[in-house]
């Protein structure tokens, strides 16, 4: 079983790029479930219910989301009815929306869990208590568990990865925007990857326009950043195949696509 995970879309540069690569990406790692980070693709801040719906209209299965989840306010209006859409779990009960979801394709279902960090991020319920309680729930449905760990520091994810080594198919990072070069399946068959990157300005920093974040480092005023529209643009995302009947990972490939780095089919 083959899932394509595409990381952190920022804005129309990301969203321009999943229209254009995410049939090329299909028809070259056939996968059964494609999963989306959403979370800045509405200018950077968040997600609007037509974006949400274009990406699957695109052909994803699940979009997830991250800690600018709330950032557009317009997901309060639409979030709880957003069968595809996962939020970070481990905010506290009470928050809008679903922190685990099932998606069915053919004879697979696929359990995707989104959970955030706590370690240089805002204060929320303990990722690792969470991932027990919501993992125990999906394995009593299927062995094939995918976990969007959306977290700051490189420890913490990988102490995560470790932690579920064994339990889920596969732990891989969002957040940080920069594609890690440690992908690998830890010794108890879990899919491991630190960061899988993001989708959007390639010429940017961490997807935003780059004179405002350098004037931010130089001067320590307060400055507004804006996505970039124009210039070049880039696609980091993940493949994972699992074992059929385990679950557990057989095979992870990182996928970075930039005019440095072309598609090669």
């Amino acid at each position: 079983m083959k899932i394509l995970f595409i990381g952190d879309v920022v804005g129309s540069p990301g969203r321009d790029m999943v229209k254009e690569y995410l049939p090329k990406l299909k028809e070259k790692y056939r996968p059964h479930f494609t999963i989306i980070n959403g979370e800045n693709s509405a200018g950077g801040r968040g997600i609007t219910e037509k974006i949400y719906r274009q990406f699957l209209e695109q052909g994803a299965q699940a979009i997830t989301l991250g800690n600018h989840a709330w950032d557009n306010r317009e997901i309060f209006e639409f979030i709880d009815e957003a069968k595809y859409l996962v939020r970070p779990a481990n905010f506290p009960d009470g928050t809008p929306g679903k922190g685990i979801i099932f998606v069915k394709m053919n004879e697979y279902e696929l359990a995707i869990i989104n959970l955030q960090g706590r370690t240089f991020m805002n204060p929320i319920d303990c990722p690792f208590k969470m991932a027990d309680e919501l993992v125990a729930q999906a394995r009593e449905r299927t062995p094939f568990i995918f976990v969007d760990f959306h977290a700051e520091v490189t420890s913490e994810k990988q102490a995560l990865g470790w932690y579920l080594d064994g339990k889920v198919s596969a732990v891989i990072g969002t957040h940080t925007h920069v594609q890690t070069a440690d992908h690998r399946i830890l010794p108890g068959g879990t899919a491991y990857l630190t960061d899988v990157g993001m989708t959007g300005p390639y010429d940017g920093i961490l997807g935003m326009d780059r004179e405002a974040v350098l004037k931010r480092f130089l001067t320590s005023l307060p400055v507004r950043f804006e996505v970039p529209t124009k210039g070049r643009n880039q696609l980091s995302a993940v493949a994972i195949e699992l074992d059929s009947k385990t679950g557990l990972a057989k095979h992870i490939e990182t996928i970075l696509i930039n005019e440095d780095h072309p598609l090669y089919m």
